[in-house]
C-alpha cells in the first residue's frame, strides 16, 4: 500500500508540474504574440486580401458564386482555418480544404485542394511610430480535390504584401504569382494583384472596397485578365473573453472586366481572433 501511495503521489506531482509548465509556456507564447502585434498597425483583416499583418485566429469563409448561364456554386470555408504566430515576425496558416457545392446537375460536389501559407514580416511600425508594414508570403496548394473540384497540379505562391495607414484610413496591397509545379502548359501561370482601401468608421465598423485582379500567362486563359471590385463591411473586433474576440463581415465581388470566370460572388466571413 505504501508503494502504491508513493507512486500515486509521484504521478500527481508530475501531472501538476506538467500542467504548470504548460500554463507557463502558454503565457509566454501569448505574451510574445501580444508584443509582436503591438509592433504593427491594428487594422482589421480585409474580406479577400490576405493581410500583411500577423494575425492569430480561427477563420471560416462562405462564398456563393453566380456563374454564367444562371448556375451557382457554394464554397464552404473557402480554404481558411487556423492562423497562429509561433514566434516574432512569423505567422503560419493551416487551412482546411474547402467543400464545393454546385447547382449544375452534371457537376459533382466535393472537396477542393489543401493550401498552406507562411508569412515573414520584414518591417512594421504601429500607429504611433509610422503606421506601415511590409511582409513576404510563401504558400502553395496540393491537388487533393475530388471530382475536379481542385487543380490538377501543386502550385507555389510567392507574394509580397504591404500597407500604409493615415489615422483611421489605410491602404493594403499584395502582388504575387500562382506558379504550378508541373503541367504548366495545361494550367498556366497567374499574377495576382489585390488592393484594399479601409476606413475605421466607428468603434466596430470597417467599410472597405477592394480591387482583385488576375493576369493569366499560358494555359487555357493565356493573355486574359480578370478584375473584380469588392465593396464590403467588417464588424469587429467584438470582445468575448480576455484575448478572445469575434469579427464578422460580408461583401460582394462584382466582375469589372470583359473576361470573368463568374459574374458575382457573395462573401461571408467569421473569425475568432485570440
Amino acid at each position: 500500500m505504501r508503494r502504491i501511495t508513493l507512486s500515486f503521489s509521484l504521478l500527481l506531482l508530475l501531472a501538476f508540474s506538467n500542467s504548470g509548465f504548460a500554463q507557463s509556456w502558454t503565457a509566454r507564447w501569448l505574451a510574445n504574440v501580444t508584443a509582436t502585434q503591438n509592433r504593427q498597425p491594428h487594422w482589421i483583416t480585409p474580406l479577400v486580401l490576405v493581410t500583411p499583418r500577423l494575425e492569430q485566429e480561427f477563420r471560416g469563409d462562405f462564398v456563393r458564386e453566380l456563374l454564367p448561364g444562371g448556375q451557382q456554386s457554394w464554397n464552404y470555408d473557402n480554404g481558411k482555418g487556423l492562423e497562429i504566430i509561433p514566434q516574432s515576425h512569423i505567422e503560419l496558416l493551416f487551412n482546411a480544404p474547402p467543400y464545393l457545392q454546385h447547382s449544375e446537375k452534371r457537376a459533382i460536389n466535393g472537396l477542393g485542394n489543401v493550401s498552406f501559407l507562411m508569412k515573414y514580416r520584414i518591417a512594421a511600425a504601429n500607429e504611433r511610430q509610422g503606421n506601415y508594414i511590409l511582409t513576404a508570403f510563401f504558400g502553395g496548394s496540393i491537388p487533393t480535390g475530388t471530382y475536379k473540384n481542385g487543380g490538377i497540379s501543386s502550385v507555389v505562391t510567392p507574394t509580397l504584401a504591404g500597407g500604409k495607414g493615415w489615422r483611421r484610413f489605410d491602404l493594403e496591397s499584395t502582388l504575387g504569382g500562382i506558379l504550378p509545379v508541373d503541367s504548366v502548359h495545361k494550367v498556366g501561370r497567374t499574377i495576382v494583384w489585390n488592393t484594399v482601401a479601409q476606413q475605421h468608421a466607428g468603434k466596430f465598423l470597417w467599410p472597405e472596397v477592394e480591387a482583385n485582379a488576375s493576369f493569366f500567362k499560358g494555359g487555357p486563359n493565356d493573355g486574359k485578365k480578370q478584375i473584380f471590385i469588392t465593396p464590403g463591411l467588417l464588424l469587429g473586433r467584438f470582445p468575448i473573453h480576455n484575448r478572445v474576440g469575434l469579427t464578422l463581415g460580408g461583401g460582394m465581388q462584382i466582375a469589372a472586366s470583359h473576361y470573368h470566370q463568374y459574374n458575382q460572388a457573395l462573401i461571408f466571413t467569421a473569425r475568432i481572433p485570440f
